[in-house]
């Protein structure tokens, strides 16, 4: 329908077409450039594939737009131009592509002095990274032939399109072996270190954080390809350069060389994180059952790498980087905890979480938990920290079984530091027995928690210290809610786990009066607290109560009944059985009997004429007197009705509606009292309904309804008869 009676817009780049003189910026200028270009319009695409178009759309996003346009049109034809460069074209690719020249003026752009133009920059990636997975042996051939290509590239690091373009070689190139030729390309060329290398005290903090996140990068997609590689694929060489020792420790040697800076810490510690990320995809087991083994655990090179430097990482959290004092919600912070020890502190509990047992010796050596929940204590209000400092705490306390111990990986890291060490755990290892020095190692870890970190006594001292500040009208520490969750794994693994017995003796161990002070806390403050943060937000239980009239003063629990919790999550399930649905007709009867009362009291009853008129007999009716009578009583009801509003109260009808009401015979009609002006009152207790008949207009019925007030009694005056009715609400 829309194509058969030509409803279609008329595109005005055709006409610019037809002329012999019609420029690209023309062209540009049209709205609907774009999508004429998507739309394939064949006559577009050929003048816009003309080389001297393509030289142009190239030149305006490779070269900075002259200084004294408008900002808001000065970037608005590079813009135009790298959308028509990268909208996906078969015939612009191939001719971006398959022209080197071109292919030489994008390249161009690079040899640039920096900085470069953020924006020029991200049309630059766009382009070349689209020409990367569009044609991709065109490109990658262009490229190898630059010696200077990756250092031009890091040379421009500081520009995020750039770090863009480097992930765009590394994850879009296809099929699977021309991506394996440019990652061996990419490591010939050194990639890795010089990234490495970046990451210096002495560099710039953007090169340096951008660097950083290229590394994190590469790590997760190497990793993230590697799961889905089959087996008879080689391994990444960049993922192999990154995990290897050398690599590491050249890192945190950039790192704590010279003199140190947060930003080479954080962004250095954040590459460490990401290698020690351990991530157990679905299908692993599969792919172990087909003998394809690759660890996905920890690599033993890098803890090897990290473990001569904790000491190094020790001492920043004793003397970090110098800040100065900064104002919070809650006062000033005169010495802050700084981004490099929180740092320090993940990276921590990422070791933890490894269960590497020279890793737990060293750091038990060195006090590093101590010195944590030292921060813990001091920085209440830095939520951060306490994840942190919490995740340290279930690492220690929920120590892995032993067959989850003894992976590969971690074999092998034993392995290395006994070869390192001289030592003689390897030997063991050959009698079967690697599990003894282990368990050894994090019961010492747990024996230093309990008795040189003193972590119960610090979590009685910081209750009864924040008891205190409450009780004199302060407020709620910050850390409390972490502090409980430690102390609810304390009595967890108490219970039960692989340290219990170990942890009962510590508890045993402890002065008389701590650890009565200890099953104080937990048989009562924790308990409580327990119990006050399970109970439910939201009420969820009134339908089990009785449907009765007095459901809405019965509406609820009480305080203390409040959403208790349930020991049995089927008492919520069984207590349905109680509901009655029976209402007992009594049980209304006080209040009906009010309302009769109330009724006989103020309301006055028409009484029954023993007359009976025919309301259907035809009448003569003079209009005009039934008109007058209709404006007079109109103006008397709302007279009755401002009086009434304004507190007047009840007031004895007068005579003249008294003598009215006298001489109007009255009768009763389908049960209700009708006047013989054809007034009824229905007897409902929300509303008067008042109807007149006419003999003339059979049928005809006219409602008028008088809103009440809620709460009690509203009075109002029947016209007719000059009587107040009492409603009751």
């Amino acid at each position: 329908m829309f194509w058969k009676f030509d409803l279609q817009t008329t595109s005005h780049i055709d006409q610019l077409l037809d002329r012999d003189d019609v420029t690209l910026r023309e062209l540009m200028e049209e709205d609907d450039v774009l999508q004429e270009c998507k739309a394939q319009n064949r006559r577009l695409l050929l003048f816009l594939s003309q080389d001297h178009c393509m030289q142009e759309l190239v030149t305006l996003i490779t070269t900075e737009p002259p200084a004294d346009l408008e900002e808001k049109s000065r970037f608005k034809f590079p813009n135009i131009a790298c959308e028509l460069l990268t909208s996906d074209v078969s015939i612009i690719n191939d001719k971006l592509g398959g022209e080197e020249s071109l292919l030489e003026m994008l390249y161009h752009f690079l040899e640039q002095d920096p900085p470069l133009n953020p924006l020029l920059a991200s049309f630059f990636s766009k382009t070349i990274g689209n020409l990367i997975a569009r044609k991709t042996e065109q490109v990658i051939t262009f490229l190898k032939k630059k010696e200077g290509f990756i250092g031009l590239v890091l040379k421009h690091i500081d520009a995020s399109a750039m770090m863009d373009l480097l992930l765009r070689l590394i994850s879009c190139v296809e099929p699977a072996p021309l991506r394996q030729e440019v990652l061996l390309w990419l490591n010939e060329e050194r990639l890795v270190q010089r990234l490495t290398e970046l990451i210096h005290t002495g560099k710039d903090e953007e090169r340096q954080s951008n660097a950083s996140q290229t590394l994190c990068d590469i790590i997760r997609l190497s990793r993230d390809q590697a799961n889905q590689m089959q087996e008879n694929m080689e391994a990444d060489p960049l993922l192999a350069v990154l995990e290897s020792q050398e690599s590491v420790a050249g890192l945190l040697k950039n790192m704590f060389e010279g003199e140190r800076s947060e930003a080479s810490i954080v962004n250095g510690t954040q590459v460490l994180l990401t290698l020690l990320e351990t991530r157990r995809l679905e299908g692993l087991m599969d792919l172990y059952s087909q003998g394809y083994e690759r660890s996905y655990t920890v690599n033993s090179s890098i803890l090897n790498a990290i473990e001569p430097h904790l000491k190094d990482f020790q001492q920043l959290l004793l003397d970090p980087p110098k800040k100065s004092a900064i104002l919070t919600t809650v006062g000033v912070l005169e010495q802050p905890l700084g981004n490099a020890r929180l740092h320090v502190a993940r990276l921590v509990a990422a070791l933890l979480q490894t269960s590497a047992p020279s890793i737990c010796q060293e750091l038990c050596n060195l006090a590093t938990m101590d010195l944590l929940l030292d921060l813990f204590f001091k920085y209440t209000w830095n939520n951060f920290l306490h994840f942190q400092v919490e995740l340290c705490v279930a690492s220690i306390l929920n120590h892995p079984s032993s067959e989850e111990q003894h992976s590969p990986s971690f074999q092998n890291h034993e392995r290395n530091a006994a070869a390192a060490n001289s030592e003689g755990p390897g030997e063991g290892e050959e009698s079967g027995g690697p599990s003894d020095p282990q368990a050894s190692i994090h019961n010492s870890l747990v024996a230093h928690l309990f008795q040189k970190c003193r972590l119960v006594q610090r979590i009685l001292d910081a209750w009864e210290e924040n008891d205190k500040i409450q009780s004199e009208g302060g407020t709620r520490r910050g850390n409390m809610g972490h502090l409980t969750r430690i102390a609810n794994m304390v009595v967890q693994n108490l219970e039960k786990g692989s340290v219990q017995a170990q942890i009962s003796e510590l508890i045993k161990e402890l002065p008389e009066d701590c650890r009565g002070r200890w099953e104080s806390f937990v048989d009562e403050t924790l308990r409580e607290t327990n119990r006050r943060n399970t109970v439910e937000l939201t009420f969820s239980d009134y339908q089990i109560q009785q449907m009765t009239a007095n459901f809405v003063d019965q509406f609820g629990f009480n305080d203390e009944e409040f959403s208790e919790h349930e020991e049995n999550i089927n008492a919520t399930f069984d207590r349905i059985a109680e509901i009655n649905f029976n209402l007992d007709a009594d049980d209304n009867s006080a209040n009906a009997a009010a309302f009769e009362a109330c009724c006989k009291e103020r309301i006055q009853q028409f009484d029954d004429a023993d007359e009976e008129e025919d309301i259907w007999e035809e009448k003569e009716i003079n209009y005009a007197t039934q008109a007058k009578s209709r404006t007079r009583a109109q103006r008397e009801a709302r007279g009755a009705a401002w009086k009434t509003e304004a507190g007047t109260g009840i007031r004895a009808p007068s005579r003249r509606r008294r003598r009215n009401r006298s001489r109007t015979p009255q009768r009763r009609v389908g049960g209700a009292n009708v006047t013989g002006r054809g007034r009824r009152n229905t007897g409902n207790t929300g509303c008067v309904c008042r109807s007149r008949l006419d003999s003339r207009f059979q049928g005809f019925w006219r409602f008028s309804i008088i809103s009440s007030r809620m709460g009690g009694l509203s009075r109002r005056r029947s016209k007719d008869g000059g009587k107040w009715l009492g409603l009751l609400h």
